[in-house]
């Protein structure tokens, strides 16, 4: 037997093609297309070199006191790490390792499967309805339940009665809300957790902060969870979180009036662009994210896909069952949109 053979042999998440063309529209990984806050900013420029000779501190104490004030809530009830992507991996390892099946939608964030096989994790796909929302019902399994809501790539979102629900089905073992989405509309679930010791809220800010770049994710959920997450993070790296996510975090979280304006404009833009795409011809779950999930009937998607990216305009195109004639268009500024929109009026003429 050769060293290869012993290998832990996965198939890996392909994120976001991240083009490098200087005349682009780049609508593919939904990131937010204004910059962070000008306290962000000026974080920076008090930033010095010597700063980082020392490790971060390994517990975010700052970022994560300043996250616990924003959410009403104490710090034992924060856990940060490294964008959500490290938090999620995190509650894999933590709550999902007991060899019991864990279940997640048909149609979702295709991490959750990645890490599932990784983990050696078995899992099952819940279908989703006819309009593409969630069944809570089928949301149901004995090793743990984990959702985005909205949900990613349909846009979809719950209202708090479906998560109450689903938790109340799963008593025996932890449900996981991804809400990396949550801030273009929707509402955050995250004060259930005082109600529910099993229910776990995911958020980041790579998205309505403006942050993809600095890899900021955290966690709410009671004390005793967020001590299991703690130990299993320590015993993989302590010091995940550098010293500047650790303080242009905090200074996000300074300035609710920017926030406030980036995501209404962007939903501002979301909601212009539903309408011109309707008129188009498009169809679409009605997102509440910063996306949109359409496809152009007759046309195949990926076909639709090449043709934008010969115009230097990226969106994203998943060649998977189900979906393959959809693609998922990040909301940009409206000049980025109006391209699009120019684009496709010309073409479908």
């Amino acid at each position: 037997m050769s060293w290869e053979d012993k290998v832990r042999d996965v198939v890996p998440y392909i994120p976001g093609e991240q083009p490098k063309f200087a005349d682009m529209v780049k609508l593919n990984t939904n990131e937010c297309p204004y910059p962070p806050s000008p306290m962000v900013a000026e974080e920076l420029k008090l930033m010095k070199a010597e700063d980082y000779r020392l490790y971060p501190d390994n517990e975010s104490t700052q970022l994560v006191a300043a996250l616990a004030s924003y959410y009403h809530t104490d710090s034992d009830h924060i856990h940060v790490g490294v964008g959500s992507d490290d938090v999620l991996s995190q509650i894999f390892l933590t709550f999902f390792s007991g060899g019991e099946e864990i279940v997640f939608p048909e149609i979702t964030y295709s991490f959750y499967e990645v890490w599932a096989n990784l983990y050696k994790i078995p899992f099952r796909k819940a279908q989703l309805n006819e309009d593409w929302s969630l069944n809570p019902d089928a949301l149901k399994a004995p090793g743990g339940v984990i959702f985005p809501n909205p949900n990613a790539p349909t846009g979809l979102y719950e209202q708090e009665s479906f998560i109450r629900r689903v938790t109340e089905n799963n008593p025996d073992c932890v449900v996981v809300v991804d809400e990396a989405y949550i801030d273009f509309g929707g509402r955050s679930v995250a004060p259930l957790t005082d109600e529910y010791d099993n229910l776990l809220v995911v958020q980041t800010f790579s998205k309505s902060r403006a942050m993809a770049g600095m890899r900021i994710g955290f966690a709410i959920g009671n004390p005793k969870l967020i001590s299991y997450l703690k130990a299993v993070k320590y015993s993989i790296n302590s010091y995940t979180m550098s010293s500047a996510a650790i303080r242009l975090g905090v200074a996000a979280l300074r300035d609710e009036a920017y926030f406030k304006k980036i995501t209404g404009d962007i939903m501002s833009t979301r909601e212009r662009t539903k309408e011109e795409l309707q008129r188009l011809g498009f169809v679409f779950p009605d997102s509440m994210a910063n996306f949109i999930f359409a496809r152009y009937p007759g046309i195949p998607g990926k076909e639709l896909f090449e043709l934008l990216r010969s115009q230097n305009i990226f969106v994203r195109h998943f060649d998977t069952e189900h979906i393959s004639d959809y693609l998922r268009i990040t909301i940009g500024t409206d000049e980025q949109m109006d391209r699009l929109l120019d684009f496709l009026r010309v073409y479908l003429g």
